[in-house]
């Protein structure tokens, strides 16, 4: 285990590296946008093409075309919200995946995924989205690999930030990371994993704790880069998902002892993110709170034209793996696979986090897109 993931790193850093190479050697000048969204998070980011060794040693993956188009069952949180052609004109579209979504209604370019670029300076500057499935906040410490955790993002985001500088000049550069979205989506895999493995020596609370310490670390090191505008989303209701419901005999309600280290973990998560925007004066912080909008999707699915709240629409005990296990009307569902919501739960909530401050606090996204950081 500990050999594939020092693969998954080294193959990594030899990307990297035939990256600077390449945009070292461009003679082409380029003037950036105003502003773009990079992405990091797990499998509510990931569209599947953004690990180098995905087909080899990924399991439980759901198969997301990558190419942003709206007819596709991509499930990006904000994809539906597109004002252009292109990803959310400017921000919603691309990074809610929760990606998509978000980076259309913003306006912004799609995020290319972090191992399809073609190492062209064009396809950093409309942004990049680091994230991958299974992805965890922490190393894996159970039984399973651990796929492009928070720090290796990181580490490819710091990097990527480091190609800009010495391609733009610095800066240009800081000005064009200082307008951009980063969006982080983790926490999912982590919670579970402990949920199922609580011989780890920590209580949930001190094990949630740590999570959001680290959370706490990587907003500031982003920080330290010249990322000023950050976005945290919250965790699902993971005691309803589909993944958890085949494996409890009751037929009705969702394991409420999972949902509630969810929300433990939302609300401290949400708390050290009011904290750290209190100290950063010029940062603009924000948190999503996905969980109490599904949690409603749930209890109410008449009011939302929805009819299946348990089961999901692609994927069987291994996830989905081709979208031809897909079922024929995605949108009666709440669940796309075995733990994301489906297109049209994302949709509404990419609609209702663009424009109103309860779901996305303590500003809505389209107060974010709009807002300035002063050097």
């Amino acid at each position: 285990m500990q050999a594939a993931e020092s693969i998954e790193m080294v193959i990594g850093k030899w990307f990297l590296i035939f990256l600077m190479f390449t945009l070292r050697y461009s003679s082409s000048v380029v003037t950036p946008p105003d502003a773009a969204m990079f992405v990091l998070g797990d499998s509510s980011v990931d569209c599947g093409e953004n690990n180098p060794l995905n087909g080899f040693l990924h399991q439980n993956l759901s198969r997301f075309p990558c190419n942003g188009s709206d007819t596709t069952l991509l499930p990006q949180l904000l994809g539906n919200l597109s004002l252009s052609s292109s990803h959310v004109e400017l921000f919603i579209v691309v990074s809610f995946s929760e990606n998509e979504n978000a980076a259309k209604k913003m306006g912004f370019p799609y995020s290319t995924p972090f191992y399809s670029q073609n190492g062209s300076i064009k396809g950093i500057i409309d942004g990049l989205n680091f994230g991958s499935a299974e992805a965890t906040i922490l190393y894996r410490y159970s039984g399973s690999l651990s796929y492009q955790s928070l720090n290796q993002q990181l580490r490819q985001a710091f990097e990527t930030i480091q190609l800009l500088e010495l391609q733009l000049g610095e800066e240009t550069a800081n000005n064009f990371i200082r307008s951009s979205i980063f969006y982080l989506s983790f926490g999912k895999d982590d919670l579970t994993d402990f949920f199922y493995n609580k011989s780890l020596g920590h209580s949930s609370e001190e094990f949630t704790d740590i999570l959001v310490h680290q959370m706490r670390n990587a907003i500031t090191s982003l920080y330290a880069s010249n990322v000023r505008k950050v976005i945290c989303a919250g965790v699902l209701p993971l005691g309803c998902a589909p993944h958890v419901l085949r494996n409890i005999t009751r037929k009705q309600g969702c394991l409420q002892e999972l949902n509630e280290v969810v929300l433990y973990y939302n609300k401290r998560l949400e708390e050290s993110i009011v904290a750290i925007d209190a100290e950063l004066v010029d940062a603009r912080l924000v948190f999503c709170d996905v969980y109490q909008p599904v949690m409603d999707f749930i209890n109410n699915p008449n009011k939302y034209g929805i009819e299946d709240v348990r089961n999901a629409c692609c994927g069987g005990v291994s996830g989905c793996t081709s979208t031809e296990m897909a079922c024929r009307e995605a949108s009666t569902h709440v669940w796309w696979d075995l733990y994301n919501p489906t297109p049209a739960i994302n949709s509404l909530l990419a609609h209702s986090a663009w424009s109103l401050s309860s779901i996305c606090r303590p500003f809505s996204l389209k107060h974010l897109l709009l807002s300035s950081s002063s050097p």
